[in-house]
């Protein structure tokens, strides 16, 4: 009768840690696809974003979400990397970079938070110009050693990567 109950209670034991190795293989599974489909992670390595967004950190994304306006952070990717941007301009809206500063529909904007001025990168990208259907204006934070719209023009809201939720601050690590 002893044996029956120690065998009983091993097949048990057994069945119970393979129902736990399953919960815990659909748990990852569940986890895994979430961060692939609905959301995306990368460590950021660029300077266009600091202070805001320094090297190191974890940058984490929502793809769906790209009914952008003014001031929201988001992903693209130029030259084969990632980087982050801010929205300062989307369809419809008129920019121009004179030597006063950045002009959005003919108002210069204050930017008390922006530590440099936002002076002119190249002739490819003709000012002024009005951003089309579906199209933002890009510029990092750190003006002086950003990649953004000032030189790869405007960017389709369908070429974005998504909206940046949060950061995860690394330092490094």
């Amino acid at each position: 009768m002893k044996q029956k109950q120690k065998k009983y209670h091993n097949d048990s034991l057994l069945q119970d840690i393979l129902h736990l190795g399953l919960k815990i293989f659909l748990i990852t599974l569940c986890f895994v696809l979430v961060f692939i489909f609905i959301f995306g992670v990368f460590r950021n390595n660029e300077l266009s974003m600091k202070p805001s967004i320094v090297g190191g950190d974890l940058v984490i994304y929502y793809r769906f979400d790209k009914n952008y306006v003014a001031s929201d952070a988001v992903v693209v990717k130029y030259q084969g990397k990632f980087i982050t941007s801010r929205v300062m301009a989307v369809a419809g809206d008129t920019v121009d970079i004179s030597e006063n500063g950045l002009i959005i529909n003919g108002a210069l904007q204050q930017e008390p938070e922006i530590r440099s001025a936002t002076n002119l990168f190249s002739n490819k990208v003709k000012f002024p110009l009005t951003l089309g259907e579906g199209q933002v204006f890009l510029l990092g934070d750190n003006r002086a050693n950003a990649t953004d719209s000032r030189i790869f023009g405007p960017v389709n809201c369908s070429a974005t990567y998504g909206k940046v939720i949060t950061l995860l601050r690394r330092r490094n690590i």
